[in-house]
């Protein structure tokens, strides 16, 4: 790996005592389910402190004003109380914050960020701007209000800084295209990450990296027109492998083939190995914590052994 990644800053562990912040930065979670959710979290150890506004509902679908959601993001991580930042659930409206960040304050207060859809432009920034790590990974009303809504082991081994660990067949990857790839993970809900292309808060790929791209909704033409854009805009040009997520969320059993064969069209330029199935994100059941910004290796080139291994810890012990 090349010492780029020596830029990444990794925020500190997370173990049992630890407090996290609950936060909307989009928009209205179910009360509910923030409830169920927070009593999981406090089932594992963690303490938590839910914003002043993450249970708000308007303007709109909004969890609050922008300087609302704004202020619970900036209290959170200016708080040397609170360990960590979680979001409750996504749907649309992180976007909104970016003009608004202050870069000063999250860069001196390095946390954990926790959360995986609309959040995308989050990780973009803080990746960008902050030059921190993040984690793509589940959220409270989303995923730990859920019995099965948790993959355990991938949230243990970024949260307790393991430095070498592996996610593969029995996470749900499976083979579009063998062959090996290294780089630092990036990536995210693949229709944000591509909206982001052509503003001042576009995805950044300077390095050597693996893609993880995942999604809810979005049909196998749509995804075709994305990549393309991706490919278009250049992003793709350090990109040396690629790992598609959980697809049920997207299509029906019957449309898997189409949107697999639609995918290599779209990529059909692209020499590196692609992967499929991932539970990350946008998933049925167990959803798995992704570290985004550390180093790791794609190798698809057995079949009964596909993995992506990661070769840091994600945070400092």
């Amino acid at each position: 790996m090349t010492d780029s990644l020596n830029s990444m800053r990794k925020p500190r562990g997370l173990r049992a005592g630890a407090t996290l912040a609950v936060i909307s930065p989009a928009s209205t979670p179910k009360r509910e389910l923030v409830e169920a959710g927070v009593a999981h979290l406090n089932s594992l150890g963690f303490r938590t402190v839910v914003g002043p506004h993450a249970l708000e509902s308007g303007p709109l679908y909004y969890a609050g004003k922008i300087e609302d959601r704004v202020g619970d993001l900036h209290a959170a991580f200016a708080d040397p109380a609170i360990d960590g930042v979680i979001c409750t659930r996504g749907g649309w409206g992180s976007a909104e914050l970016l003009p608004y960040l202050d870069a000063a304050l999250i860069r001196a207060n390095a946390k954990a960020f926790i959360g995986y859809s609309d959040h995308t432009s989050l990780h973009t920034w803080l990746h960008n701007v902050a030059g921190l790590v993040t984690f793509y990974g589940p959220m409270v009303a989303a995923d730990f209000s859920r019995e099965d809504g948790v993959e355990g082991a991938s949230w243990r081994h970024c949260f307790e800084g393991d430095h070498s660990w592996s996610v593969g067949v029995a996470e749900g990857l499976r083979v579009l295209r063998s062959g090996v790839a290294r780089g630092r993970l990036d990536g995210g809900c693949l229709s944000i990450f591509a909206e982001g292309l052509g503003t001042a808060y576009a995805p950044r790929i300077e390095t050597e990296t693996v893609l993880f791209l995942e999604d809810i909704g979005t049909k196998p033409y749509q995804w075709d027109r994305m990549l393309l854009h991706l490919k278009y805009s250049g992003l793709l040009e350090k990109v040396t492998g690629i790992v598609f997520g959980d697809m049920g969320q997207c299509i029906a059993a019957e449309e898997q083939d189409l949107l697999e064969r639609a995918i290599l069209h779209a990529l059909r330029d692209f020499d590196g190995p692609v992967g499929i199935g991932l539970r990350s994100g946008h998933v049925g059941a167990r959803n798995v914590t992704l570290p985004l910004g550390v180093s790791v290796e794609l190798d698809l080139s057995e079949a009964g052994n596909l993995r992506m291994d990661f070769l840091e810890g994600a945070v400092t012990v």
